[in-house]
């Protein structure tokens, strides 16, 4: 009772997922996401299996169809099942089940599919799709979450709204921002808000953290702290309101 998009950057390699539903915390069991290995989102009558597994295939370097092929032949379940995935190279694969409830599909591009169940009808997964694609000279990270409201004016989820996901990860194990609204009118909304306050501050200290490359990460955070304070100093001039809801702290 979902839709999400999973998606590689051609430009970075970086893997994201964007998931809205009418279900509470689906950020918590739809998508799964290895940096540089693929994404993998699991959804309609959820198999969290086909996440773990799924993410477990591709690092042992298994095409995403043969996956597909390999998860719902061991589950009964299958046919209330949807699977989307993408590996590391911009490989993918889609899967829905026949007895997913309608409206219920998906659309595969290069780097990129669009799945969906129980939604207002097909517009919203090929809404999701197209303006996704439109929005190429953007930022990933803003690319999925135009994509998903694109979705949602279309009719998103026939039954309403609740939760909402976005997880994107570059070449690491850990994401580069994982953000989720659980339970929230406007889960989409809410989305874009934590975004918001990301670029505030949590962003560039992202780019402070240890990697496989560099395990000390970034030691003196000088440039990182001007950066910060120069973009603070830059809001309030313009008099700008914080996005977050608490008065921002110190790094």
């Amino acid at each position: 009772m979902t839709w999400s998009i999973v998606a590689r950057d051609p430009d970075t390699g970086y893997l994201g997922i964007a998931v809205a539903t009418r279900f509470f915390a689906v950020g918590g069991l739809v998508p799964h996401i290895r940096g540089g290995i693929g994404a993998v989102a699991t959804q309609a009558f959820v198999s969290p299996l086909y996440g773990t597994d799924g993410l477990a295939l591709l690092a042992a370097g298994k095409a995403p169809d043969d996956i597909i092929t390999e998860l719902t032949a061991r589950d009964a379940g299958r046919d209330q099942r949807q699977l989307h995935l993408i590996d590391g190279k911009g490989r993918n694969a889609a899967f829905t089940g026949a007895r997913c409830i309608d409206w219920a599909g998906h659309l595969l591009d290069d780097n990129v599919s669009v799945a969906g169940n129980m939604l207002a009808g097909p517009d919203v997964v090929a809404e999701t799709l197209a303006t996704y694609k439109k929005a190429m000279d953007k930022p990933f990270i803003e690319r999925l979450l135009e994509a998903m409201q694109a979705g949602e004016d279309a009719g998103g989820d026939k039954r309403g709204r609740q939760s909402a996901a976005l997880l994107v990860h570059r070449d690491q194990d850990y994401p580069w921002l994982s953000i989720r609204a659980d339970d929230h009118p406007d889960p989409l909304a809410e989305l874009r808000r934590l975004y918001a306050v990301a670029q505030e501050r949590y962003m560039h200290v992202a780019e402070t953290m240890a990697t496989k490359a560099n395990p000390n990460g970034m030691i003196d955070r000088r440039e990182i702290d001007e950066k910060i304070a120069a973009l603070e100093a830059a809001r309030v001039a313009e008099g700008r309101p914080s996005a977050s809801f608490a008065t921002p702290l110190k790094t």
